[in-house]
C-alpha cells in the first residue's frame, strides 16, 4: 500500500492523470454534442477544413504537416481536438517580444564586448557558414581559443570537476536532464561550496526533462543552498502546445574563460556509473579562451528570458592577464537554435556542412529521424562521391524512434551512405566532421524535435584541433560498430515493415 501511495503521489503520475482527466472532459463534451449530430458534424467539418488549410499554408516542415493532417482526417472529431491542444508550435506575442528584446541586448553585448573576427584564409565555404551563424545563430566568431574534446562522459565529468573547483567569479550551468546520483551530487557539492565563498552560481534546468528525475520544487531547494536557480518552461498539468518546446541545451561556463557543451546531461548513465542501454557513448568539448565568453552570453540570454530580468553584461566580462589568452587555434563559433523564430539553425548548420563537403562527412547521432531535405542532401552527397558515414545506436533508448531510424537505412545505403550501429550500446553524442576542416559538437540530434521544436546549442569549428579530435573519435567508434548492409536493411519481416511505415508517418510527433 505504501508503495502504491508513493507511485500515485509522484509528480509525473499526478500530471499525467490531470491531463487525462482534461482530455476526458473534452471528449465527453464532444460526445454530448453528438446528440445534435447534423449541426455538430457540419460545425466539425468547417473547423477541420479550416485547421487543415491552416496547416497546409503554414511554414512548418512538410512531414510535420502530414503527420497532423492524417489523424485529423482519419479520426473524426478527436484528431482536430488533439491538434488544437498539442499540435501547434505557439508562443504568445508577449513571449516573442520578450525573447526579441533579450536577443537584441545580446547582439549589442556581442558588438560591444567581442572583437570582430573574420576568417582570413579566403575560404568562401567557411566564410559563408560563419556569416550564417553570425546572423542567425546568435553567435560571434572567435579566435584566441583552444579546445579539449572528451570522447566519453566520464572523461568530461572529471575535467568539469577540476574546472569548477577553480571558479573565482561565476559558474553558469544549463541542462536538460538532472538526476540525483554520483555525478550531480558531486557537482552540487562544489556549487554550494563555491556559492558560500561568494562565487555567483546560476543554474537552469528544463522542467519536462527533469519530470521523472527531480522532485517538485527542487529549484527552491537549490536557492536555499545559495544557488541562483530557475526552471525553464515549468510543466503544469494544463493542456497546452507549449509541451512541444523544451530547453535541450547543455552548457557549463566558468568565469567566462572555460565553457563546456556536448551531449552529456547531469545523470549517472552519462558517465557509465549505471547501465541502462549497454555502454553509454557520449561526448563533450571544452573551449578555453574567447569562445567561452560566447557561451556566457548565450546562457545570460536564456537566464534573462526565463527570469524576465536584464543582466549587467559588463559584470561578467572575463579579464585576462598579459599572455593568458591561448594562441590562435583556428576558429570557434558557439551557436544556438530557438523555436521562437522560423530559422532552423541546427538543421542549416548540418545542411551547410553536408552541401560543402568534397571528401567526407561523418555523423554520430542517437536518432536518425530526418525529413526529405536532409535525406536528399545526404544521398546526393554520397551519389556525388563524398564519403558519407553515420553511426547510430545498436541498443536504443526508445524502441519506436529506433524503428524509424532503421526505416531510413535502406534509402541511405542505396545512395552510397555507410551506416554503422554502435555495438556496445547506446551512442548519445551528436557530432559532424567534414573534410578535416569543419566540425560541430553540441546538442542537436538528427530528429524532428531537435531540428524544429527545441532550444539547442553547439559549437562550430574551422581548422581547429577540435576538428581532428572529433574525426579521431569517429574512427575509434567505427572500430566498435557494425556496418549495416543493404541486405540487412531490407531483410525485415512484414509486420515490422508495417509498424515502421506507420511510425514513419508520425515521426515528426515522436
Amino acid at each position: 500500500m505504501e508503495k502504491l501511495i508513493k507511485i500515485i503521489s509522484n509528480r509525473a503520475v499526478l500530471i499525467v492523470l490531470l491531463i487525462l482527466i482534461q482530455l476526458g472532459v473534452l471528449f465527453a463534451i464532444v460526445f454530448r454534442f453528438q446528440n445534435y449530430f447534423v449541426y455538430f458534424y457540419t460545425f466539425y467539418l468547417l473547423i477541420s477544413s479550416a485547421v487543415i488549410i491552416k496547416i497546409i499554408n503554414s511554414r512548418s516542415n512538410p512531414a510535420y504537416k502530414i503527420a497532423w493532417i492524417i489523424p485529423i482526417m482519419l479520426i473524426p472529431i478527436f484528431g482536430t481536438v488533439i491538434y488544437l491542444v498539442f499540435g501547434r508550435v505557439r508562443f504568445s506575442n508577449k513571449e516573442k517580444m520578450k525573447m526579441a528584446m533579450v536577443q537584441e541586448r545580446e547582439r549589442m553585448a556581442n558588438e560591444s564586448t567581442v572583437a570582430k573576427t573574420t576568417i582570413d584564409d579566403g575560404n568562401p565555404n567557411a566564410i559563408i557558414q560563419s556569416n550564417y551563424l553570425s546572423k542567425h545563430g546568435e553567435a560571434s566568431l572567435f579566435e584566441h581559443t583552444t579546445s579539449e574534446y572528451y570522447p566519453l562522459g566520464e572523461e568530461a565529468f572529471k575535467a568539469m570537476i577540476e574546472d569548477l573547483e577553480k571558479a573565482e567569479k561565476y559558474i553558469f550551468m544549463e541542462y536538460f536532464i538532472v538526476h540525483e546520483g554520483e555525478m550531480w551530487d558531486t557537482i552540487l557539492e562544489i556549487m554550494v561550496r563555491k556559492a558560500k565563498e561568494g562565487v555567483d552560481v546560476r543554474f537552469i534546468y528544463d522542467d519536462f526533462g527533469c519530470l521523472f528525475t527531480l522532485p517538485h520544487g527542487y529549484d527552491k531547494k537549490l536557492r536555499d543552498q545559495g544557488i541562483k536557480c530557475c526552471v525553464f518552461n515549468q510543466f503544469i498539468p494544463v493542456l497546452s502546445p507549449i509541451f512541444n518546446n523544451r530547453n535541450h541545451r547543455k552548457i557549463t561556463v566558468i568565469d567566462g574563460k572555460v565553457a563546456y557543451t556536448g551531449g552529456i546531461n547531469l545523470a549517472d548513465e552519462y558517465i557509465n556509473r549505471i547501465e541502462r542501454f549497454g555502454h553509454w557513448k557520449d561526448n563533450s568539448i571544452k573551449v578555453e579562451g574567447e569562445a567561452a565568453w560566447g557561451f556566457s552570453l548565450l546562457f545570460l540570454s536564456m537566464w534573462d528570458f526565463v527570469n524576465s530580468t536584464e543582466s549587467n553584461i559588463e559584470e561578467f566580462i572575463p579579464e585576462y592577464a598579459p599572455g593568458e589568452l591561448p594562441e590562435n587555434d583556428g576558429y570557434y563559433q558557439p551557436y544556438v537554435d530557438s523555436p521562437f523564430d522560423r530559422e532552423t539553425v541546427g538543421m542549416n548548420v548540418y545542411l551547410n556542412l553536408i552541401n560543402r563537403a568534397t571528401e567526407y562527412v561523418y555523423f554520430t547521432t542517437p536518432y536518425l529521424v530526418i525529413d526529405n531535405l536532409l535525406m536528399e542532401a545526404l544521398c546526393n552527397a554520397a551519389k556525388g562521391g563524398v564519403d558519407v558515414r553515420i553511426i547510430t545506436p545498436h541498443i536504443p533508448d526508445k524502441w519506436y524512434v529506433h524503428a524509424v531510424t532503421k526505416s531510413n537505412y535502406a534509402q541511405l545505403i542505396e545512395a552510397g551512405v555507410k551506416i554503422y550501429e554502435y555495438t556496445p550500446g547506446f551512442i548519445h553524442s551528436k557530432t559532424c566532421v567534414v573534410d578535416g576542416l569543419y566540425a560541430t559538437v553540441g546538442t542537436v540530434n538528427l530528429d524532428y524535435r531537435s531540428l524544429f521544436l527545441h532550444f539547442e546549442c553547439g559549437v562550430w569549428m574551422y581548422k581547429t584541433n577540435g576538428v581532428d579530435a572529433v574525426l579521431q573519435d569517429h574512427m575509434e567508434i567505427e572500430k566498435l560498430s557494425q556496418q549495416i548492409s543493404l541486405e540487412q536493411a531490407k531483410n525485415v519481416s512484414f509486420p515490422k515493415k508495417v509498424v515502421r511505415a506507420c511510425l514513419s508517418v508520425f515521426a515528426p510527433l515522436l
